[in-house]
């Protein structure tokens, strides 16, 4: 059986780029921000993020290509030792596992963002019922927009590699940064813009070593990326031989670090216009609220004290959000989609609507059990499965694969990888460095 490919380097970077800019980068990291220290966070964040989250990012990339397989498949070629290889198959079930748990919480938020997308126009046609039935938490809303945003996702699954994950990749992610940018224009005009901007871009240099802020930035380089869980080493396995893959990685690492920044330019101002409008964004003990009290009720609070200007604003928002959530969730889906059919020798359509389905229902379980299930399986896959398959991930590239077979693979692209930077830092780094930084989250987090 043929297996799909990207048509271009641009395709691949788009797609890929799209799977790491979710809303861990267009609501996760703005906030992160917000709650350690403005432009210190930063600071640091941009600095782990080429030296963490790049050289993992590197890992997963070079075996998904040289493997020419899911991350199940992968992970064994990489060994002749029998242990070793059931220890990859293992990882690599395990991150079969854990992304389509994310994908299953992914899917009610974004469900979520797509009700609250819908609901000024439901407004602006005089459909009250309609626009508070939307913006109100119900089992009813919850399980139609679970499914919704399901259903879409596995549209574009069900259509391939180069015709639906590529196609769709370069319309959504110029549309997203076309929206932010526009968004950002028209937000840096408002009363008291400019006091979150210089919150934002300027760095409390004492605030720099604090170990919460490090582990946190540490945290938000390596999940922003989509790490550990195997869609980067499957987007791999369909970049061309003749790619330089070098190159390819640090420009996916560029545009997801470039736009969380650039949200951030949207994300912390809005906060600071709305606290100018009489809209409370902390709590009684000064910490900043969670995450989505900010999305879903700070912000929509703010743009009803924006008049006529308020509905467009609130639409063009919500509709970044579903954007920045539909790139990544076919990441997501992806990732089990590709291993039953390429291991089962299965058809593609019918394989994306059965595992499709399957996360649906797993959605709506915890729908139905949101209060104690929600929260739980968010801290099981972020807090400790991630980051242990991406500290396995790393071992495999740094210690069980044969160096010299890693250079050959990166050389098809780049002939003189062996005298690069790349090649003379690389290989010690996913070997020792990006190992200690995730045991040291990873610690953190217990």
């Amino acid at each position: 059986m043929q297996r799909g490919q990207f048509n271009s380097k641009a395709g691949f970077i788009m797609a890929a780029a799209g799977a790491a800019v979710g809303l861990g980068n267009v609501w996760g990291f703005p906030t992160q921000v917000a709650s350690n220290g403005g432009g210190a966070f930063v600071l640091v964040y941009l600095l782990l993020a080429f030296c963490l989250a790049y050289p993992a990012l590197m890992a997963e990339l070079i075996i998904g290509r040289s493997a020419r397989a899911n991350a199940v498949t992968a992970l064994p070629m990489l060994t002749d030792k029998p242990q070793l290889k059931v220890g990859g198959r293992i990882v690599g079930i395990a991150g079969l596992v854990t992304v389509a748990v994310i994908l299953s919480f992914y899917a009610i938020i974004a469900g979520w963002l797509i009700a609250f997308a819908i609901a000024p126009v439901t407004q602006f046609l005089g459909f009250n019922e309609a626009e508070k039935w939307l913006t109100t938490f119900s089992l009813s809303r919850n399980v139609a927009f679970t499914f919704f945003f399901m259903v879409l996702t596995i549209i574009i699954i069900s259509q391939g590699i180069s015709n639906g994950i590529e196609r769709w990749s370069k319309r959504m992610m110029p549309a997203l940064i076309v929206i932010l940018i526009a968004l950002i224009a028209y937000m840096l005009t408002l009363p008291n813009a400019l006091v979150g901007l210089e919150h934002y871009l300027k760095p409390d240099f004492s605030q720099i070593f604090n170990s919460q802020l490090i582990i946190s930035a540490m945290g938000q380089a390596f999940f922003s990326l989509s790490l550990g869980v195997g869609c980067m080493l499957i987007y791999g396995s369909y970049l061309s031989s003749d790619e330089n893959i070098v190159k390819a990685g640090a420009w996916v690492t560029l545009l997801d670090v470039g736009l969380a920044f650039i949200a951030g330019l949207l994300i912390i101002p809005s906060m600071y216009i709305a606290s100018h409008f009489g809209v409370e964004i902390f709590d009684a003990e000064g910490a900043l609220l969670s995450s989505d009290t900010l999305i879903f009720q700070i912000l929509p609070a703010l743009f009803e004290q924006m008049g006529s200007a308020g509905p467009i604003v609130a639409l063009l928002f919500f509709l970044l959000m579903s954007l920045a959530a539909l790139t990544s969730s076919i990441s997501l889906l992806e990732v089990p989609v590709a291993y039953v059919v390429e291991a089962h020798d299965k058809k593609r359509h019918i394989t994306s609507w059965v595992i499709g389905g399957l996360i649906t229902l797993l959605s709506l379980i915890i729908v139905f059990n949101f209060d104690w299930l929600f929260g739980l399986v968010i801290a099981i896959t972020t807090k400790y499965s991630q980051p242990l398959l991406g500290l396995f991930f790393c071992v495999y590239a740094g210690w069980v694969w044969q160096r010299n077979n890693a250079l050959q693979e990166i050389k098809k692209g780049f002939e003189d990888a062996e005298n690069s930077f790349f090649w003379k830092i690389w290989p010690w780094y996913v070997k020792f460095v990006c190992p200690l930084f995730i045991i040291i989250m990873f610690i953190h987090a217990l």
